[in-house]
């Protein structure tokens, strides 16, 4: 499981952000936008690392 941490910026959007994954943040119109995002670009920034056999977080909750 990833943690999708979202806040509504001072101009309206909204920012989400992938804690277990530093530097993975998407902004949208909306909250579910954002996430989607943030969502999407989580699963892309994972299969990069897989590809090149780096370290990926440990995705199972206990």
């Amino acid at each position: 499981m990833l943690t999708v941490e979202v806040e509504r910026e001072e101009d309206g959007r909204y920012i989400a952000e992938v804690l277990e994954l530093p530097g993975v943040l998407t902004y949208g119109s909306d909250r579910a936008e954002a996430i989607a995002k943030a969502e999407a670009l989580a699963l892309r920034v994972l299969a990069e690392r897989l590809e090149h056999g780096e370290d990926i977080p440990d995705l199972i909750a206990a």
